[in-house]
């Protein structure tokens, strides 16, 4: 028989037979199995000797008496192709050859044709044994050449596919033995070759493969499991001389810390073994225990690394026999980081002076831990962000030192952690706080609150009341934070500070010696020192400005008209003035500044209201109307002159109005009425001055002989100074009507046109004349002196001012 592939088909043989009807024929072809559905077997057309058309007229089909239709006819191509999938081994099992037959039949005429499909076996099944495993028992006593049977494999391939031989796992104690039955099938023995030992090898595991001779070829495989049962004739034995463990110090009561393990040839009772510590020391029996039945060793009691590093204990294994042996367990306890550092401080400071130096010595530390290797070694280190640090000075000593430059003011007190750690896994640490006090050195003045200060007293203030504070700061404590103040030594107009103002030492508060007036003076400055108490004492100082407010302490001064008591002082005003003229104008000043100073002028009496009116604020006395006939040649007027303090004060001044254009007359009428008016009150007055003036008169005269002796020598000694004879200079200054401090409501000069009558001379109407400021000017204006202006007492005054 030929070989044939699943993509090849070969007709084999073409036989024609003629029956009864007019045409048939016998067709066969050759298939492997497993085709797949489709898959092409013969051109039927071709095969038979009919042509298409005849197919499709004749309407072939395929007629079978079989359950299952394998093949399909197309009658379209003429071709026979795989209608089901065939299986050989389902269609025909182990028979050979296996046949399809079936007919194909035509119609018009009636004629079939004979179609045989032989399909091939393709190796498509592998051996397979009933089990996958077996078991088998044989005693360790048994004699070479035993035979014990195996189960045969299974093939459902035929020819060469099928099953062809076995083969076993190659061991030290089987092999295989196969026979071939009458009914063509074979047998497998195993056999026992040399003798087995249970001590030795208690269990082996065969496996058994079966081949076919296709190709590939394909196998089988059952497993075998000979189970060797035992005899009793060996005693227990440790599988180690000497075992060792390592237990960690922190490992909790109950922990097995090993196994040990004895082994005994024998099975069952023979074979039992129990186990037991022997030769316990260092109360190991305490600490320790074994499970007899198993061979675990526990942890009963409680280990320390740092009392006991290693323990040594015998084990012993016995079985039931008797039969004793024993082995050696050494367990090393494994030091865990159990233990914190621990610090101690040898020496330490509770205070430092803040002026120490930088590696000043605060203390002096030892570390220690009891713990080993690298859980013993420790490192120490201080908290950060502090002006101390840790130095090493020898192994687990260390020195707190300063790291800088201390300020008491900014931190009073430090609490340094030192921390000691060590490298453990995990590492464990201890603190200690050590709490370290700065002492005060005095290296801080005192600040005051502000580089200056100002404030305000009123006028007429009580001497002796307070009027302001200074407060400093010193952020030293004790004596050196403690301030006293002082007044620096200054002046003020050439007079000592402390004449004016005195401060408490303690509070640092000002005080008014006396009661200042405002229009003396208006500003002045104290200097104060802070000075602390430290040793050296530090101290500082700030100007304080004093500003003296005005009160209104003053009342108007007239300065025009001059208020006098003797003739009075007219003014002149003709009859042909018209409305809003000039009469004069009233001139006064307030030594207080600004509202208290601030004047207004109104005319509280008059002879006539409706002749006159006086401007509010600039005290012009000026006409409401024409003069007429019937107005009083003589108007005498009351002016209030007022300000604006609170309480205000006044004064009043008397004006004279004389209207006429006869000046001659108009004097003697006034004169007149002034002198019949005051004569009876006067008439005492003039006696006593009289008196007076008669008995000055000598006095005068003799001074004004003296006078005239010392200013003769005095000029010839003048002009011997000055070879040339010309005598310097001197400029003339006009006078000038000013307030105090140059805040009045005058503070220019003034000048005034003035009409006077043929008789002023006699009036007290005085001009202010100006300091005569040498001995040449004295000269010049005595000799310019008339006998009508021959004033006695104004030459004597102007002597007594200027003569040295």
């Amino acid at each position: 028989m030929l070989p044939w592939t699943l993509n090849t088909q070969v007709p084999l043989v073409i036989v024609f037979a003629v029956y009864a009807f007019p045409v048939n024929a016998e067709v066969r072809y050759s298939i492997p199995e497993e085709k797949t559905r489709g898959a092409f077997i013969g051109d039927i057309a071709k095969d038979l000797g009919i042509n298409d058309q005849r197919l499709k007229t004749g309407r072939a089909h395929i007629y079978t008496d079989g359950d299952t239709d394998y093949v399909e006819l197309n009658v379209m191509k003429g071709i026979l192709v795989v209608k089901e999938r065939i299986d050989r081994e389902q269609i025909c099992g182990g028979i050979s050859p296996c046949l399809l037959q079936f007919q194909i039949v035509l119609e018009n005429p009636m004629e079939f044709h004979r179609i045989t499909i032989d399909v091939v076996d393709i190796n498509d099944n592998t051996p397979t044994f009933v089990k996958k495993n077996i078991r088998l028992e044989i005693s360790e006593s048994s004699l070479p050449g035993a035979l014990f049977s195996l189960p045969s494999a299974a093939d459902s391939d035929i020819g060469v596919n099928s099953l062809k031989s076995y083969t076993l796992t190659k061991n030290d104690h089987f092999n295989i033995k196969t026979e071939t039955q009458s009914d063509g099938s074979s047998s497998v023995n195993l056999i026992l070759e040399t003798s087995l030992d249970r001590e030795k090898q208690e269990e082996l595991v065969l496996f058994l493969t079966a081949f076919d001779g296709g190709e590939p070829q394909r196998s089988g495989t059952i497993e075998i499991r000979i189970i060797v049962l035992d005899a009793n004739d060996n005693p227990p034995v440790f599988t180690q001389r000497v075992y060792k463990a390592a237990l960690p110090e922190d490992s909790l009561v109950g922990s097995v810390v090993i196994k040990v393990n004895a082994t005994d040839a024998d099975k069952d009772t023979n074979g039992h073994i129990r186990y037991l510590l022997s030769h316990l020391t260092d109360n190991a029996q305490n600490i320790f225990e074994i499970n007899s039945e198993s061979g675990e060793i526990k942890l009963i009691g409680q280990i320390d690394y740092e009392n006991k590093k290693m323990y040594e204990i015998t084990v012993e294994a016995k079985d039931i026999g008797g039969l004793v042996s024993s082995s050696k367990v050494i367990i090393d306890v494994i030091d865990v980081n159990d233990n914190a550092p621990l610090i101690n401080l040898m020496s330490v400071s509770s205070q430092i002076s803040e002026d120490s130096l930088p590696a000043t010595v605060v203390a002096m530390i030892n570390v220690q831990d009891k713990d080993s290797g690298k859980n013993g070694k420790v490192s120490c280190f201080a908290n950060n962000n502090i002006p101390f640090k840790l130095a090493s000075s020898l192994n687990n000593f260390y020195i707190l030192q300063t790291d800088g430059f201390l300020d008491r003011e900014k931190v009073s007190q430090y609490n340094i952690s030192i921390v000691a750690k060590d490298e453990g896994d995990p590492p464990l640490s201890a603190t200690q706080t050590i709490t370290l006090q700065i002492s005060d050195v005095n290296d801080n003045p005192p600040e005051f609150e502000k580089e200056s200060y100002a404030t305000y007293i009123t006028e007429n203030n009580a001497p002796g009341s307070s009027f302001f504070s200074v407060r400093a700061k010193d952020v030293d404590s004790g004596l050196n934070g403690r301030i006293s103040y002082f007044i620096a030594e200054t002046g003020i107009n050439n007079i000592s500070v402390s004449s004016f103002v005195s401060i408490n030492s303690d509070e640092g508060v000002l005080y008014a010696v006396r009661s200042f007036d405002y229009e003396q003076l208006s500003h002045f400055q104290v200097a104060v020192a802070a000075k602390d108490r430290g040793s050296p004492p530090l101290s500082s100082s700030v100007i304080i400005d004093v500003y003296v407010l005005d009160q209104n302490d003053n009342h108007p001064e007239v300065l025009y008209p001059i208020p006098n008591k003797g003739s009075p002082v007219a003014e002149f005003l003709p009859r042909s003035a018209d409305v809003g003229y000039l009469v004069t104008k009233v001139v006064a000043v307030d030594k207080d500044s600004g509202q208290n100073s601030w004047l207004s002028f109104k005319i509280v009496k008059s002879t006539d209201q409706t002749l006159f009116e006086i401007g509010l604020h600039n005290g012009e006395l000026r006409t409401l109307r024409q003069i007429m006939e019937k107005d009083s040649t003589k108007q005498r007027l009351t002016v209030l002159v007022e300000d604006s303090g609170q309480p205000s004060h006044s004064a009043t001044v008397n004006v004279n109005v004389a209207i006429t254009d006869n000046l001659a007359l108009a004097f003697s009428e006034f004169n007149d009425f002034a002198q019949d008016k005051s004569i009876n009150s006067n008439i005492t007055f003039y006696l006593v001055l009289s008196l007076v003036i008669v008995s000055l008169l000598f006095v005068i005269f003799i001074i004004i002989l003296i006078s005239l002796k010392f200013h003769k020598w005095r000029r010839s000694k003048l002009f011997s100074e000055y070879p040339n004879g010309t005598l310097p200079v001197i400029p003339y200054y006009p006078p000038r009507y000013a307030e105090v401090g140059a805040t009045g409501t005058l503070c220019h000069v003034y000048n005034y046109e003035v009409c006077l009558t043929t008789d002023s001379g006699q009036s007290e109407f005085k001009y202010v004349k100006p300091l005569i400021q040498s001995t040449r000017q004295i000269i010049s204006r005595v000799k310019n002196i008339t006998y009508d202006d021959f004033d006695f007492v104004t030459i004597y005054a102007t002597l007594l001012q200027n003569c040295p």
